[in-house]
């Protein structure tokens, strides 16, 4: 006979993981679901003659739930824009007016000034175009949205020229066809992989073509046998043939002089276009991330022509793509910090330009708390999130030998988790990402580890 009897209620397995501390932070209801398909499992078993606890399945599904459910992690790993991670953190002022519009309510939409509605984002558009030199902006939920609604608004049934060596693909399955496609432009390939010349696009302008479109590779580049044409060259014709020139620049550089970092601009910056120096060359409208280089959260900012600008905002699909309270709240104390000479203090910046020195003080400081002995190496952290391929600074790490996939799970297990980096069977630890503030978690994790 099917032993059934044995299993316990559900209620009475639920509590008894309860008491072990297995069920805290997650609501009842998944609770439930989860024990009750460990239930149904451990029935299905026994009903076949197998033996089966359904504590121990109800046990992973909660742990996995639970580490599913967003959480911080240090991001150790050296890869200062970590997409995986979520990109560039927030300076706490930024973060303090995003949470003070989540929970309160605010001027979104009220004008103050007249007592009555108003424009959502009218003060954080201005500053963006005081910051890129434009005569308008406009933000949208991301770079990608962006470029859809220019694509839509200016270009929709006609056709697009754009160099075939600046048919990205990043990551997240964006392709630039298929969304040139879904916006209902006709693309005009130009150019050969890695040499387009002016002429290419001369003959591609037609009366059918709307603009002209150039893109940015920021996240691969093309070398040796190159040939591509630079964005003054395309402004003239785009001026001659009037068809507006668009630059997706995507990673978000502001200014390629980078005042707000001390000394001269850092070297892996030498290839970067910066939007102000974009416009002031002749393009029409500048595309970039609010994120990334930029140093805010994920948006897409547009900034050029007034008279491009006001048809964007007039396409509905601009209502669709338009960002939130709290990213309007964010991204103002971000450029407000530029505007006001703070840039360097924004976290990605102030990462990026850590003396090495400093960090290996810290690093040091770290092997000393965890009770690892302090090997020190050169090596080198990346932007990431697809911006400045090749960007590499030198970045020293603590090294643990021969224990690089134990203690890198173990790190994971933490909480918080400690995301870092696996090498050769070694267990790397690089800070230029990681807040001073957390040089401690890290050091007491990776003591953790070592002694488990």
């Amino acid at each position: 006979m099917t032993n059934l009897r044995g299993l316990p209620a559900v209620g009475a397995l639920t509590d008894r993981l309860a008491a072990a501390g297995e069920t805290d932070g997650l609501p009842a209801s998944l609770i439930t679901e989860a024990v009750r398909a460990a239930l149904e499992e451990a029935r299905a078993d026994r009903k076949a003659g197998r033996e089966a606890d359904p504590e121990e399945p109800a046990r992973r599904e909660i742990r996995r739930l639970r580490r599913l459910r967003h959480r911080p992690i240090i991001n150790a790993t050296g890869v200062l824009l970590h997409t995986n991670l979520g990109r560039a953190p927030l300076h706490p002022e930024a973060a303090a007016q995003a949470r003070a519009a989540a929970v309160g309510y605010g001027n979104l939409e009220f004008d103050l000034n007249r007592g009555g509605r108003g424009s959502r984002g009218t003060y954080l558009a201005h500053l963006l175009a005081l910051l890129t030199g434009a005569e308008a902006a406009l933000a949208v939920n991301n770079n990608a949205a962006a470029l859809f609604l220019v694509l839509h608004t200016l270009a929709a049934g006609r056709e697009v020229p754009v160099s075939r060596g600046e048919l990205i693909e990043i990551g997240g399955s964006y392709r630039l066809p298929e969304l040139m496609a879904a916006s209902g432009v006709r693309l005009v390939e130009v150019g050969t992989t890695n040499r387009t010349r002016l002429s290419d696009y001369e003959r591609a302008l037609g009366g059918d073509s709307a603009l002209l479109l150039k893109v940015h590779p920021s996240n691969y580049r093309v070398t040796g046998f190159e040939e591509h044409v630079g964005i003054e060259e395309l402004a003239r014709l785009g001026a001659d043939r009037g068809a507006p020139v668009v630059y997706d620049l995507g990673s978000g550089l502001l200014d390629e002089s980078v005042p707000w970092a001390p000394g001269p601009p850092p070297a892996w910056l030498a290839d970067e276009p910066g939007v102000r120096q974009t416009l002031r060359r002749g393009a029409d409208l500048a595309l970039f991330s609010g994120d990334k280089l930029f140093g805010g959260c994920q948006a897409g900012i547009i900034a050029g022509r007034k008279e491009l600008i006001s048809r964007l905002r007039g396409n509905p699909l601009a209502r669709a793509l338009r960002v939130d309270g709290p990213t309007i709240a964010a991204l103002t104390v971000t450029a407000e910090m530029y505007a006001s000479g703070r840039g360097g203090e924004i976290p990605f910046w102030r990462m990026a330009t850590t003396p090495v020195e400093e960090l290996e003080e810290r690093l040091r400081w770290v092997a000393e708390r965890a009770g690892t002995p302090a090997d020190l190496r050169e090596s080198e952290a990346v932007a990431g999130a697809g911006s400045v391929p090749g960007m590499t600074a030198p970045s020293p790490v603590l090294a643990v030998a021969g224990g690089g996939e134990r203690l890198w799970a173990a790190l994971l297990e933490n909480d918080p988790a400690v995301a870092a980096r696996r090498q050769a069977g070694d267990l790397l630890i690089d800070l230029r990402a990681v807040r001073p503030e957390d040089d401690r978690l890290v050091a007491d994790a990776l003591g953790a580890a070592c002694r488990s």
